[in-house]
């Protein structure tokens, strides 16, 4: 009997055990945080279309236009994820259309965070300016502007692929990544360019605004520790998506420095990335609300409650101790 043989099957079996271990803990646990993190963002959209108070407050269509960005980026990157484990290879074409939503509705994530940050500014500094600057028609019309600077970072590089790709490619199979398929020289470049570009604008504006809003409270003799501490913890989710914007440069120096670890380094990164962000916008910007949490109570763990008429009030915008605690 050739011992060595022997030897070499058995180190084959347990790393190919190892490697479909790793696989199937893997997808569990992103589909598992998906499904999660999706019940509670369906249960944050039902509970505003329930209610016209949220309809008609800014505030609330920017928060409501974040979540359902972000359950389509779940479902897309989760989508994603397993396919990469299950078929590993798919159309160039069918992946060029997931590709192009999913990092549309990535990049959308921290631009709105920052609309989301002007528009609490302007309601805790200018209290008696609010309802003129931010309309709803205007509110809408920043929703576009999001959608459209997002196009502007992705839409080139789809131009550039249609140019310098034979039509042989679109009809190949490729693992769904992409550096893979939008692997221009120059739609690489540009995406670090213009991921720098954005944040640093996107943080600039962030800074400025938390900063005065923090200010303002403290100013007010509102709860000043309370204040600064809802503020650390919206810096740890925005910091958390601004990761997007450095992924790839930080996925390349981790592998630089950890050249056996690949799997277990873009695994990390996606998660902390793409899944964990998605998991602590509804509990600063939903839960942590008064006003939103008070209507869905009625409906995150499926209670059924009788009908009634809710009569809602018009909100202002006074500047307050009471205002300043619920926007802060």
């Amino acid at each position: 009997m050739n011992l060595s043989s022997v030897g070499d099957n058995v180190t084959l079996v347990v790393n190919y055990w190892d490697k479909l271990t790793t696989a199937v803990s893997n997808n569990v646990i992103v589909v598992a945080l998906c499904i999660i993190i999706n019940y509670i963002n369906g249960t944050l959209v039902h509970t505003f279309n329930k209610h016209q108070i949220f309809k008609v407050n800014p505030r609330y269509i920017l928060f409501i236009h974040l979540v359902i960005n972000d359950m389509m980026q779940l479902i897309l990157c989760g989508l994603l994820h397993v396919i990469s484990y299950v078929l590993y290879t798919i159309n160039v074409s069918f992946c060029c259309f997931l590709l192009v939503i999913a990092i549309f509705t990535t990049l959308n994530t921290p631009l709105n965070l920052a609309t989301m940050a002007v528009e609490c500014y302007i309601a805790i500094c200018f209290p008696l300016r609010h309802s003129q600057i931010c309309t709803v028609k205007r509110t809408y019309g920043l929703i576009g502007l999001i959608w459209g600077l997002s196009a502007a970072c992705i839409l080139p590089d789809v131009f550039i692929l249609l140019a310098t790709e034979p039509l042989e490619f679109f009809h190949s199979r490729v693992l769904c990544m992409r550096d893979l398929v939008f692997r221009s020289a120059y739609s690489l470049e540009k995406r670090d360019v213009s991921h720098i570009i954005f944040l640093v604008v996107v943080w600039i504006i962030l800074l400025y605004t938390y900063f005065r809003i923090l200010f303002a409270a403290k100013a007010a003799n509102s709860d000043f520790r309370k204040a600064r501490n809802t503020i650390l913890l919206h810096g740890f989710q925005l910091l958390l998506c601004m990761l997007t914007y450095v992924r790839p440069m930080l996925e390349v120096g981790l592998r630089y420095l950890i050249p056996k670890q690949r799997m277990v380094i873009h695994f990390a990164c996606y998660i902390i990335t793409q899944i964990l962000p998605r998991f602590v916008s509804p509990v600063v910007y939903g839960l942590r609300d008064q006003t939103f949490r008070r209507y869905l109570k009625r409906y995150l763990l499926c209670k059924m409650s009788t009908k009634q008429q809710c009569y809602e009030e018009d909100e202002d915008f006074n500047i307050s101790c009471d205002d300043l605690r619920h926007w802060v």
